[in-house]
């Protein structure tokens, strides 16, 4: 399934990895069109994320990971630390205040990845940014 994602000034293409996190991604599309904000991480390096408190998709852990690859996004359900949906646009170990997490690789963005790195500095040095996900026409 393709999903549209805009991100700052930014718009790209993206896949939803139903057969890989199938139980992240049912509840994310019923959530569509998604929207929040994205600031720049604290700890993992060179990504960005939506911090959502206590919000909860009600999924557990799958295909989840420490490490996603520039153009993956990641949801971290909650517990140790608080819900929250990571972009990573360069290289990433998920972590947080009390260690390393693991989050559920559920979304793969398929075009304009060479502007991922101009995301991060803008999240960076101008603040948060709007995000937007939404069903690919």
């Amino acid at each position: 399934m393709k999903l549209k994602v805009t991100a700052g000034p930014f718009t790209f293409d993206a896949v939803l990895e139903t057969e890989k996190a199938p139980q992240t991604c049912k509840a994310f599309l019923e959530r569509l069109p998604f929207e929040g904000q994205i600031v720049h991480v604290r700890w993992s390096g060179e990504g960005v994320w939506i911090p959502l408190g206590d919000y909860n998709f009600g999924v557990g852990y799958e295909n989840h990971t420490s490490h996603p690859a520039p153009g993956q996004f990641i949801l971290y359900p909650g517990g140790m630390s608080e819900t929250e949906i990571l972009l990573a646009y360069g290289g990433v170990d998920f972590s947080s205040k009390v260690g390393q997490l693991a989050g559920n690789h559920f979304v793969t963005l398929t075009s304009n990845l060479d502007k991922l790195p101009e995301i991060g500095r803008k999240a960076l040095w101008e603040g948060a940014q709007p995000i937007r996900f939404e069903l690919a026409e």
